[in-house]
């Protein structure tokens, strides 16, 4: 990995804290929110202790004897009919139209929830990241425009097309992840990057919330809610040292406003690092 010069300071003083959180609501409702997660096994363990002080709140989950659950992206049929509906749906909404959303949002690789019929905040991630990939304005709502773009939606543009089969792309002017796996999409998620702003470590050292754009890898992998001097992180598969990761977030909002990792929503964070090898998978992140 080669790092621009000016991302030196920046990367210097995220190196020293990590990239966690503080803001998204107190420790305990944080590990309240986890706990409502469905406990999926890990596919590969930590290759290395942190080298930050990082502590894991949360021992490795062990593979479990039964068989796995299904593939929470893949599993179901890959087309879903069009949503079409005389209502506009919204967090709270409930029914048929709900259900026939989240049905169409899974077969296009967003990942909205179950298809329970319930607009939740799972379904409503899903319908931010399908708005942003069809440059629409996100908002907390399914409207008419929405509704016609769910018709004949376009694919998210690749930022790295030989980037190979197997890779992870992160589109900070959409702010979007997308997951390829053998050549195709397997996963389009919401996200939120650096913010931008300027901030001190409690660790020592100060910089910008901004993160990286390059090519990079997936370095290790660590359960549960971890905690640096930044905050805490959800499952946060790191790709430069044991400071930026992406992780899951209880705030994953509609603007970047991480210290420069990629959070990712908690209902995706619970089973992305099942998704792809936790060593060594590219990570190309662009403007």
């Amino acid at each position: 990995m080669r790092v621009p010069g000016m991302l030196a300071a920046v990367l210097a003083a995220t190196m020293a804290a990590g990239c966690g959180a503080a803001s998204g609501g107190s420790p305990a409702q944080r590990h309240a929110t986890a706990a409502a997660l469905p406990s999926l096994p890990a596919s590969v363990s930590p290759s290395a202790s942190p080298s930050a002080p990082v502590q894991s709140s949360s021992p490795q989950s062990s593979a479990s004897s039964s068989s796995p659950p299904p593939d929470p992206v893949t599993s179901g049929p890959s087309q879903s009919p069009a949503v079409i509906t005389s209502k506009i749906l919204t967090l709270g909404s409930h029914g048929p139209a709900v259900k026939a959303l989240q049905r169409r949002l899974a077969g296009l690789k967003y990942y909205p929830g179950p298809a329970d019929g319930g607009f939740g905040t799972d379904t409503l991630e899903a319908v931010w990241a399908f708005q942003e990939v069809q440059g629409l304005r996100p908002s907390d709502e399914v409207n008419q425009a929405m509704e016609r773009a769910l018709v004949s939606p376009r694919a998210p543009k690749a930022l790295v097309p030989g980037g190979g089969p197997l890779r992870v792309e992160v589109n900070l002017a959409r702010e979007v992840l997308v997951l390829y796996k053998a050549g195709q999409v397997a996963l389009i998620s919401h996200v939120s990057t650096g913010g931008g702003y300027y901030y001190c470590s409690p660790g020592g050292g100060c910089g910008y919330a901004i993160t990286p754009a390059g090519n990079f890898r997936t370095v290790t992998y660590m359960p549960g809610w971890i905690t640096v001097p930044l905050g805490e992180m959800y499952n946060p598969v790191f790709f430069i040292g044991h400071a930026y990761a992406i992780h899951g977030d209880t705030d994953v909002p509609l603007y970047p406003a991480s210290h420069g990792c990629v959070r990712i929503p908690m209902d995706i964070a619970a089973f992305f690092h099942t998704l792809l090898p936790t060593t060594g998978t590219p990570v190309y992140i662009r403007h």
